[in-house]
């Protein structure tokens, strides 16, 4: 008869066999501390609704004001102009002035294509079901 010590939990290897080799490659290939944390800072950013949705009309409007966006969103000014602080001190956005005017867009191509890479995710996850 087993004892409660000799019940092995579901997500536990039964048999201990380690690939060293697979370790070794695996461990030299994952990014360091800092780029983890900033990626999860990134990934933060777009699990907020309101968010996603500002980054969205940039993705499809290009350069818009706050004004357009908000319209767009269905989202206050204040809501959007929040976001957007916090995008911007992300690095997923970038801010040009035009005089009293300031038009948003998205910061790089990167960002462009992982709003696309989700968006087909979720996509062909649709199309299965």
């Amino acid at each position: 008869m087993s004892s409660a010590s000799d019940v092995v939990p579901a997500e536990a290897c039964a048999v201990r066999v380690v690939d060293a080799e697979k370790v070794a490659l695996v461990s030299a290939s994952m990014p360091g501390a800092e780029a983890v944390g900033e990626l999860a800072q990134v990934f933060g950013l777009l699990s907020d609704p309101g968010r996603l949705r500002v980054i969205t009309a940039l993705l499809e409007g290009g350069e818009m004001c706050v004004c357009d966006i908000a319209a767009s969103c269905g989202q206050s000014e204040s809501s959007v102009s929040h976001a957007l602080r916090l995008l911007r001190a992300n690095r997923v956005v970038r801010v040009r002035r035009a005089g009293r005017m300031a038009y948003y867009r998205l910061d790089d191509s990167h960002v462009r294509m992982l709003l696309d890479l989700a968006l087909a995710h979720v996509g062909h996850g649709e199309e299965g079901a």
